[in-house]
């Protein structure tokens, strides 16, 4: 009888547990926890393989309910903290386990700093003073923003270093310019540079960039393109009404080698952004190669920057978009 009694007493436990136990098993094993990429600034993408699933996420130190924010776009997630994220089901009666994900610090690219690498040679700081104090008096409405590369091709503010007189006056005459390539520079410091008064009360027509090879040695692909990307973003924020003639990165080197396949891989992933933000892309780097695919000292003489005869088929090749970009 007491075997009897104890079979009838496991079999009502049971009864009433398993759909209780089956519920919480349906609870998590019915919904996939979201994945995660991070992009290339280090913000988390989340993505649900659940149809219909909703993510919820948190910065606090909880897990997420059905009170936690809903996912809707990368979340920037600080360095020291966590993001938890958890899927729950389209009618919120199911979710998923916990994913938790630790922020990461942004790449160099995007860090804006001031620089003065080139500080025997030229300071930097006052630059960035001229340029910030010619804005006040002249109105350009072109821009030419980038690093040496750019900043030695002519114009105001003037260096005793300029290379290209001739085809500047040639191709810029009929322009108000301002040149706001600076030696040495790398993406981050375009980024300080832009937010610390170097288009603040202009409004020129066009802004060509060309920027991005000072960081090749010390930056992925991934994180060069976020940081050209990010200069785009800032510029087409402060100066909404301009267009933006965004050139791929120029070939360097006497001849092809991994760092020129490097150089490659960024512009492809620039030439993405064509169309976009009012930019127009142009990748004109084979203009200063010559058949076997060299370059030559009378085209760049360091094979980094351009001589006159180089920065004359730069302005060549650009000259028709930068009159149809400037309505001219």
């Amino acid at each position: 009888m007491r075997a009897r009694r104890y079979h009838d007493w496991r079999a009502m436990l049971t009864s009433f547990l398993w759909p209780v136990l089956v519920t919480q098993v349906a609870v998590f094993a019915q919904v996939a926890p979201p994945a995660f990429r991070y992009l290339p600034d280090s913000r988390v993408v989340l993505e649900s393989s659940t149809p219909g699933a909703v993510i919820r996420y948190t910065l606090e130190d909880r897990d997420p309910d059905k009170s936690a924010g809903v996912y809707f776009s990368p979340v920037d997630v600080p360095v020291g903290r966590v993001l938890r994220a958890r899927a729950f089901s389209a009618s919120g009666t199911e979710m998923s386990a916990v994913l938790t994900i630790a922020g990461r610090p942004q790449p160099s690219t995007l860090v804006e700093v001031t620089q003065n690498r080139d500080w025997k040679n030229y300071d930097w700081a006052t630059r960035h003073r001229a340029i910030v104090a010619r804005n006040q008096q002249v109105k350009p409405d072109l821009l030419l923003l980038g690093d040496s590369i750019t900043h030695f091709w002519g114009g105001e503010p003037s260096d005793a270093r300029a290379r290209g007189p001739l085809s500047y006056e040639k191709y810029f005459g009929a322009y108000k310019v301002t040149n706001i390539g600076y030696g040495w520079d790398r993406t981050e410091n375009v980024l300080w540079r832009l937010r610390h008064g170097e288009v603040d009360g202009i409004a020129p027509r066009v802004v060509m960039v060309m920027i991005g090879t000072n960081n090749m040695g010390l930056n992925t692909a991934e994180e060069i393109t976020a940081g050209v990307t990010a200069i785009c973003d800032e510029l087409h924020l402060r100066l909404p009404e301009a267009n933006i003639l965004l050139l791929g990165i120029f070939p360097r080197g006497a001849k092809a080698d991994v760092g020129r396949d490097k150089i490659a891989a960024v512009n492809v992933e620039l030439a993405k952004l064509d169309g976009t933000r009012s930019i127009t892309y142009m990748d004109i780097g084979k203009v200063f190669l010559e058949a076997d695919g060299s370059i030559a000292p009378a085209i760049m003489n360091d094979y980094l920057h351009p001589t006159e005869a180089g920065y004359e088929r730069w302005g060549e090749a650009i000259a028709p978009t930068l009159r149809r970009l400037a309505g001219k």
